[in-house]
């Protein structure tokens, strides 16, 4: 079954151009889209969520054209979380979780009901952020602040959820604890997950399907285990590096260079 697809689509945009970008992302499923910097990783997302126009081709968003949804209907469909930015508004943690209430409120209505309370609460429980509820965002770690983004992100009661790098900026800890979270969210409520993702070792264990794109094109889709390869390496990262896979978590071992060393210094040849 499929969450989303793509058809044909093309963008040009200065320089910058996506070209032919065709692809499924499976319905209750972790997806993560890999490439190199300035590949297109991110505007696809753009193009998805329709904050960005295609100039040809179409999205489609369960089977029916993503223009063809009401700026309120795509918002109560998809919650997309942006690149975390370094300013935080002056709230508390339960204030910008409420946020995510916004689709479903008519203009300048800012009450709560009981229905927003509760999946306020669910949305906080979910994320461990709750305890954090009464404090300001900017007393919180950048894992804590991360999880109550993404919190207010789940208020949006979608059942498409896209994060754009949610792991920039936080270190191993907080990036692995991110992702189990994210994995228990995906098994338990059978959410569809779209990320960008740099790591790769983390998007293929956490994954069950990979888009890797580069140069504005999609190289390789499909399970982590069928594409990620040496040769994968070798074509989108420009890479010499073999794969091993422990259990489903794999291993990326880069070849070892070996400088040889000439009375010049060290020369960049290979021994």
């Amino acid at each position: 079954m499929t969450a989303i697809q793509t058809k044909d689509i093309t963008l040009d945009i200065g320089h910058f151009h996506l070209k032919d970008i065709s692809c499924s992302i499976p319905a209750g499923k972790i997806t993560a889209i890999v490439g190199p910097n300035g590949s297109g990783k991110s505007t696809i997302l753009k193009l998805i969520t329709q904050l960005t126009k295609q100039t040809s081709g179409q999205v489609y968003i369960h089977n029916k054209q993503a223009n063809q949804y009401s700026l309120k209907k795509l918002s109560q469909t998809i919650s997309m979380l942006p690149q975390s930015k370094e300013g935080l508004p002056d709230l508390t943690v339960k204030e910008l979780v409420a946020y995510g209430r916004s689709p479903y409120k008519k203009l300048f209505e800012h009450r709560l009901t009981k229905e927003d309370e509760k999946i306020i609460d669910w949305a906080l429980n979910l994320t461990d952020t709750k305890k954090y509820e009464h404090r300001l965002l900017h007393t919180l770690s950048g894992g804590e602040r991360q999880r109550a983004r993404i919190a207010m992100a789940l208020a949006q009661s979608t059942d498409i959820l896209i994060l754009d790098e949610p792991t920039t900026f936080l270190d191993i800890a907080h990036q692995l604890d991110l992702m189990e979270m994210l994995q228990h969210i995906n098994e338990h409520y059978r959410m569809t997950i779209i990320m960008v993702l740099h790591d790769l070792q983390q998007a293929a264990a956490y994954s069950h399907h990979l888009i890797a794109v580069k140069n504005g094109l999609i190289q390789a889709m499909g399970s982590p285990a069928a594409i990620l390869n040496s040769q994968f390496l070798q074509d989108i990262y420009d890479i010499d590096a073999k794969v091993q896979f422990d259990g489903e978590f794999p291993i990326i071992i880069p070849n070892t260079k070996k400088l040889r060393r000439n009375r010049n210094g060290y020369s960049h040849k290979y021994e």
